[in-house]
């Protein structure tokens, strides 16, 4: 299952919007199939592994990551694959979180005389298919919220000490790597446009990975504010989509003329959503002229995407807290204090207490890498 795993690992970035697996056959302690899935080669990986093995696929035991599926999509039904191939035995990491095949897979086998097991690793699995089992589940993305953060809880130098556009690292080589890798398994990133025009970030996936579609750089910018030579959207090639409150003007065409999508959501007046700031600093009149989180993550579902990532400023972190929009939390502490006037993680106070569910703290370095969970994606499943 391990191998299995390694495999699935290799398809983040490829299998989007399908889920990441892997599969092994193993026969008389040897192993005869690999297989994993990439969505534009169709197969799933236990078809790669039956078509690798070939004629010794029968009698042979399949590790696989995700419960077989039972239906017809894209592909045929891989239990049916498994079944014909003569497989005698399936060891599934954990149950497929779709509706559609949920137990099913599984419970299809066991009536062909198949044995089966599942539970194996689940949790490495299901860590691997976070965003397609919320997606799959309730049509909207899984977010995890990242930061870089100081001992005293704090995200940037005070304002105005840093000039717009230079880099600011609080922490070492070696977390910027993984936030590097955390990018390269998501379908989008997303901020706001403060932290366009303080950073003026790339947001590129620079893992150097394999992907097959371009990781959507998402900017919520209810005015239009984005500088037109901005990192952003000077390297625009249709992955940057602003998310807008005004009707098209002049700016929305000259953006689009540059590469870039822009969409008109809802406002925050519109809607009892939290918002995402549209006017520097986080004031209060803000709050009359956001962007509805609600609407973007609603529009983000609908162009399949499962996984993204928040990459922002105190307002937005704490809109997207407080608006239940947030899955997981991964926060890299930097052994550094910035003091009370730098830009705090959370700029405004959250509407209620939050428990996370921690899942793994580990030093990188000199820094300290915690992710936490604030609801499971896989639910019941």
């Amino acid at each position: 299952m391990q191998r299995a795993l390694e495999l699935a690992q290799h398809s983040v970035g490829l299998a989007s919007p399908n889920p990441a697996v892997g599969c092994v056959l193993v026969k008389d302690g040897v192993v005869v199939g690999v297989g994993r899935h990439e969505y534009d080669k169709r197969d799933h990986a236990e078809i790669v592994a039956l078509k690798t093995a070939g004629e010794a696929a029968r009698g042979a035991t399949a590790y696989v990551t995700l419960e077989p599926c039972c239906h017809t999509g894209r592909t045929g039904p891989c239990t049916n694959a498994l079944i014909e191939a003569g497989v005698v035995r399936v060891v599934a990491a954990t149950t497929d979180p779709n509706p559609a095949v949920s137990g099913r897979g599984l419970e299809r086998l066991r009536a062909a005389g198949i044995a089966v097991t599942s539970g194996v690793l689940e949790r490495e699995a299901r860590t691997l298919n976070d965003g397609f089992a919320k997606h799959i589940q309730t049509g909207l993305p899984f977010v995890t919220l990242k930061a870089g953060v100081s001992l005293d809880g704090r995200i940037a130098p005070a304002p105005g000490n840093a000039l717009r556009g230079a880099p600011v690292f609080l922490t070492g080589e070696k977390a910027r790597a993984q936030v590097q890798e955390m990018r390269h398994a998501a379908d989008a990133v997303i901020t706001g446009v403060n932290t366009v025009l303080q950073d003026d970030p790339h947001l590129t996936d620079r893992s150097g990975l394999p992907r097959r579609r371009p990781l959507l750089r998402v900017v919520l910018d209810s005015g239009l504010r984005t500088p037109l030579d901005s990192k952003l959207v000077r390297t625009a090639q249709d992955d940057l989509l602003i998310f807008c409150t005004v009707a098209p003007t002049q700016r929305q065409r000259t953006l689009e003329a540059l590469g870039v999508r822009v969409e008109r959501v809802a406002s925050i007046e519109a809607a009892s959503d939290q918002f995402a700031s549209g006017t520097n600093g986080g004031a209060q009149p803000a709050r009359r002229s956001g962007v509805c989180l609600k609407a973007v993550m609603k529009r983000l579902g609908e162009m399949e995407i499962l996984s993204a990532i928040l990459e922002a400023g105190g307002q937005l972190n704490a809109s997207a807290l407080n608006g239940g929009h947030v899955d997981k939390i991964t926060l890299f502490y930097a052994p550094v204090f910035l003091g009370p006037n730098a830009v705090p993680l959370l700029q405004e106070a959250l509407t209620k207490p939050l428990m996370p569910i921690p899942s793994a703290i580990a030093c990188v370095d000199q820094d300290v890498r915690v992710d936490a969970y604030l609801r499971d994606p896989w639910g019941e499943s």
